[in-house]
């Protein structure tokens, strides 16, 4: 078999679908960073390092990590109003992570395939152009409603700071912490928050890597380029 036809019958068994636009791909990349920073920092704020010798003046390094909380929480905070808008102006692949089709039973039937497949309990993935059921489901509810809780309970815990007058104290402060009880209550279910969100962020990394090889479609080079790419050339499961 030549070359060129060896080149044709891959290019047809692997055709390419743009999926993710550019906005959404580097709102993705730049929010992954703000998050390992955030955990890092996070993690260092309640768990502070040990009291370093000489005058406190000379000694910022806790004021810096701070600092570094702050600053990547304001990116995580912009980035998701951006991501929100970018749902309405964005193709479908866009919208999907906000409006899961859970009125849909041949929708929950591709969830439960996905959580066999995960388990290893049957022997072929389905198709899909977007994020699987499963995926889209777990996103929702663990990265979605994860970052609103840890955005809400966080500018509230910046506000208290801030104090009277702040934005984020008027708007966050002034009722989360009533709610909560006291400040120590935020600020233990705000800790807790982020061993929640880094248990999502170990889950999404070993399914992307798993799905990328055992699936029969790209995942990892398609957060990248945009291009959704095939392992055959059947159709499509989006439609189940």
């Amino acid at each position: 078999m030549s070359t060129k036809a060896a080149e044709a019958i891959s290019a047809e068994a692997q055709p390419a679908i743009y999926v993710y636009e550019a906005p959404l791909r580097i709102w993705h990349w730049v929010n992954a960073l703000s998050l390992v920073v955030l955990m890092v920092t996070g993690y260092l704020i309640a768990h502070p390092l040990p009291s370093m010798p000489g005058e406190a003046s000379e000694n910022f390094l806790m004021g810096y990590i701070r600092f570094a909380h702050f600053a990547a929480a304001y990116i995580f905070v912009v980035g998701f109003v951006f991501r929100i808008y970018w749902a309405f102006m964005g193709n479908g692949h866009a919208r999907q992570l906000f409006l899961p089709p859970v009125w849909s039973r041949d929708w929950w039937g591709g969830v439960w395939h996905e959580v066999k497949w995960y388990a290893f309990l049957t022997r072929e993935p389905r198709k899909y152009t977007g994020h699987n059921p499963l995926a889209t489901l777990f996103m929702h509810f663990m990265l979605l409603w994860g970052t609103v809780f840890m955005i809400v309970t966080g500018l509230a815990l910046y506000g208290e700071g801030a104090q009277a007058g702040h934005w984020t104290h008027d708007w966050f402060t002034s009722w989360v912490i009533p709610l909560f009880g006291q400040s120590q209550a935020v600020h233990t279910f705000h800790n807790l928050g982020m061993w929640y969100l880094l248990c999502f962020v170990i889950i999404h990394v070993y399914v992307a890597i798993r799905e990328d090889i055992m699936s029969r479609q790209s995942l990892i080079s398609t957060m990248v380029s945009g291009w959704r790419m095939f392992k055959d050339d059947r159709p499509v499961d989006d439609g189940r």
